[in-house]
């Protein structure tokens, strides 16, 4: 096989993850060669943007996925959390690394956990799934909204917002001070969320057979488990969602949160089943529960 050209964005979390995949091919084949392209994506460039205002979690994939599509690189490694749930066709996932924790992590210079949040206490947090959940646990607290990559958040508590929130992955990859891990029965992570996906053509069979050498197993079932959530909602970043998976014994145990569009109404349930297929089944329950309108 020729050098493999693996598409990333540029920030150090991404390019540290890139290097993750790396070293796993590297692991299975020592003399496979390999190189990182780096991409701006539209996330990137309008950084200052609320994500629902410029086209939700897509918008740090598409350039990538476009250039994957045209073959001017071979693989791209995504945070899983920033895919939509339904690729591009002739594009599939060709592996996902065993996952690191899911939790979202609460940062706050006095080290204050939810319960112990001073009333109005500025919360800075563009997720509209992490926002819905806070106002439910902490309606006392104020969200502002903020963005950019996890160094840059973490850099605004104290000048800008009494504390943050992000996901613990990140901050643990980065080898950065761990906050204080958010419970995800009571905040539930993102669909995907500590999970590193590799893309890739599905009509490249030498290298989806490399990808699934380094495919974790029981990962991927909780992938698939989440993103079968995220696509029976239809609308991927334009609701207040969340979904967390676990497996064992055969067992997936799924949690779900929706939020309605309005943010006032928030369910959350929990379904267990063999099949990633319980993901659609639990989508469906709680947009009942919610209400369908304006839901797609």
């Amino acid at each position: 096989m020729e050098t493999i050209r693996i598409g990333t964005r540029g920030s150090k979390l991404a390019l540290l993850q890139s290097a993750m995949v790396r070293e796993a091919l590297h692991a299975i084949e020592p003399g496979l060669a390999s190189e990182v392209c780096v991409m701006k994506t539209t996330g990137d460039i309008l950084s200052d943007a609320p994500l629902d205002a410029i086209g939700g979690k897509g918008v740090f994939v598409r350039e990538i996925e476009r250039a994957l599509l045209a073959g001017e690189i071979d693989c791209a490694v995504h945070s899983l959390k920033d895919m939509q749930a339904v690729l591009p066709d002739g594009l599939v996932i060709g592996a996902c690394l065993v996952r690191e924790d899911p939790r979202d992590m609460l940062f706050t210079r006095e080290n204050h956990s939810l319960d112990t949040l001073p009333a109005g206490f500025r919360i800075g947090t563009s997720s509209m799934r992490r926002r819905c959940q806070l106002k439910a646990l902490r309606p006392d607290v104020q969200i502002v909204e903020i963005r950019g990559n996890v160094p840059t958040r973490l850099g605004k508590v104290g000048p800008v917002v009494d504390g943050v929130v992000l996901a613990a992955a990140g901050v643990r990859r980065l080898g950065l001070r761990e906050g204080v891990a958010l419970d995800p029965r009571q905040v539930v992570p993102s669909p995907g969320q500590g999970i590193i996906a590799v893309e890739c053509r599905g009509s490249d069979s030498r290298l989806t057979g490399l990808l699934g050498r380094i495919d974790h197993a029981a990962t991927r079932v909780c992938a698939e488990t989440e993103r079968a959530f995220l696509a029976a909602l239809g609308q991927d970043c334009n609701l207040p969602a969340g979904a967390y998976a676990t497996f064992a014994g055969g067992i997936i145990s799924l949690s779900g949160m929706l939020g309605s569009p309005d943010e006032a109404c928030i369910e959350r349930m929990l379904l267990e089943g063999t099949d990633p297929s319980i993901g659609r089944h639990l989508a469906l329950a709680l947009k009942e529960k919610v209400g369908t309108e304006g839901l797609s």
